[in-house]
């Protein structure tokens, strides 16, 4: 598909133009973009219909599940081309089609691997970033660098190397050259799609959670904020636990530039792998041995997950498989172990937030109905119901949002069908700061979902979310357990 650079140079010609800008956005459409858009809308729609048509003549359930099978690979070679030759947030795109709860099988077994086996950047590019960044040659640095990256993403690819006098194998990570520009511009123009959307289809505020995506995906270029978050999350995790629940790679501080990153090399096998590998050992992949092992996985996910975002408030905010990496735990057990990759997109709530989200967890859990449309206002979600059942379309709409447990019977969410809650239930404000919890649950929803693992954060995390509430003496509701909760307090106090 070519480099990042080549394909940047193939999306900004000279000539911009102006979309006819309702909003008065004044943002900056590439020709390139609007004739993929308008092309990529005609195909699908078209498609489908044909589609549709050609499925209705059959009568027989196998034959039109077989259509529509062969129809949807179709689509996710057409969509992966499309994301892979444009690059840039068309790649973050395709990450977060690629979750099971959200698309067709077909789709997510195309798409995933763009979260890490993206277009790679021509080593000589990567070469000139490397030696401009650290003002050495390679040969003077490194005892050993491959060329070939172990993977590459939407915003920079890593490349296993080991420094001179360190017998430490590590991984280098090297921004793409001229991705930033591309990923901003691409952002922009989201946002007035956005605009448009939740003004004539989606009574959501999607414009601010487009905000937000600008203000954090603008982070990920800056390789020392990322240094610097590794190593925040690693203590923070470290120092609060007997044992972490995932591992953190420790960083080189010597190698860090804004586009270079030098970090601690972890030895494990993707998350997308899992079922290969345990195939490989010989485990049935239904089996009682690899389901335990899924539900210790993803519970060591969740734990990290639950403190990070409900004790800290500092959190990484992009589990998607890419990031994850399955190890092995000590020799002679059959224990693995998770690593947690990328620190690109953290995310620090203010305490106002991080308690009031643990009261809508605590909601969440109890399926307080009664309580929810409390925590919205305290977290300034802001919302219209158009429905009689106000208070059960609230809470389905919280759960939509905020919990990783599919309801009973489901393993693809519709949250835009005409019954759904956000159909139902008009989200006119949305705070920016709360998208990335919204991100996280998502990814990790659709972990648990491809790994066929049913399970509710909101119920794992509802302990830590009271936890947080005593630490901070935020007692002001009459939550269920407040007495007990009360009396914990007072325990920890006398430190019992």
């Amino acid at each position: 598909m070519g480099s990042i650079s080549k394909r940047f140079r193939r999306r900004s010609p000279t000539a911009f133009v102006h979309g006819n800008d309702p909003f008065n956005s004044g943002f900056e459409l590439p020709i390139s973009t609007l004739v993929t858009r308008s092309l990529f809308d005609d195909w699908a729609s078209a498609l489908f219909q044909v589609c549709n048509l050609r499925v209705s003549l059959f009568k027989d359930a196998k034959k039109q599940e077989q259509m529509w099978e062969s129809q949807h690979e179709q689509a996710a070679d057409k969509i992966y081309f499309m994301c892979s030759d444009l690059g840039g947030f068309f790649l973050k795109i395709a990450q977060l089609l690629a979750k099971p709860d959200m698309a067709p099988a077909a789709w997510v077994r195309k798409l995933v691997t763009l979260c890490d086996q993206a277009p790679a950047t021509p080593f000589d590019a990567v070469q000139r970033v490397l030696e401009k960044e650290l003002g050495q040659t390679i040969d003077e640095i490194f005892e050993t660098f491959d060329e070939k990256p172990l993977g590459s993403a939407s915003i920079a690819q890593v490349h296993k190397a080991r420094v001179k006098g360190n017998k430490m194998d590590v991984v280098v990570k090297v921004q793409h050259p001229g991705i930033e520009r591309l990923m901003m511009t691409d952002i922009r123009n989201l946002q007035l799609f956005a605009l448009y959307v939740q003004r004539t289809d989606i009574k959501f505020d999607l414009y601010s959670i487009t905000k937000e995506m600008e203000t954090q995906i603008g982070y990920e270029f800056d390789f020392k904020r990322e240094a610097n978050a590794m190593e925040r999350i690693r203590h923070f995790l470290y120092e609060n636990n007997k044992k972490s629940p995932v591992i953190v790679p420790r960083v080189l501080r010597d190698t860090v530039t804004k586009k270079v990153l030098v970090m601690e090399y972890i030895n494990g096998i993707p998350i997308l792998s899992l079922g290969d590998e345990m195939a490989r050992r010989g485990i049935n992949p239904h089996g009682k041995v690899a389901e335990a092992a899924k539900q210790n996985i993803l519970n060591s996910l969740s734990r990290a997950y639950g403190q990070m975002i409900l004790k800290s408030g500092f959190f990484h905010a992009d589990p998607h498989p890419g990031n994850i990496l399955i190890c092995n735990g000590p020799e002679a057990s059959h224990i693995l172990l998770v690593a947690l990759l990328d620190y690109g997109q953290v995310k620090e709530l203010p305490d106002n937030l991080r308690l009031g989200y643990a009261n809508l967890v605590i909601d969440i859990a109890d399926n307080n109905a009664s309580r929810v449309a409390q925590s919205f206002r305290e977290l300034g979600l802001h919302t219209v119901a158009k429905c009689e059942n106000e208070q059960q379309e609230l809470l389905r709409l919280a759960q939509t949002l905020f919990d990783t447990k599919m309801p009973a019977g489901q393993t693809v969410l519709q949250p835009f069908a005409d019954d759904s809650s956000i159909k139902k239930i008009a989200v006119e404000a949305f705070p920016e700061e709360l998208f990335s919890v919204l991100r996280t649950v998502v990814l990790l929803r659709g972990l648990s979902v491809g790994m066929g693992v049913n399970y509710s954060c909101a119920e794992q995390w509802r302990s830590m979310a009271e936890e947080a509430l005593l630490a901070s003496g935020r007692l002001t509701r009459d939550v269920k357990g407040t007495s007990r909760r009360r009396a914990s307090l007072r325990s920890l106090r006398a430190g019992r």
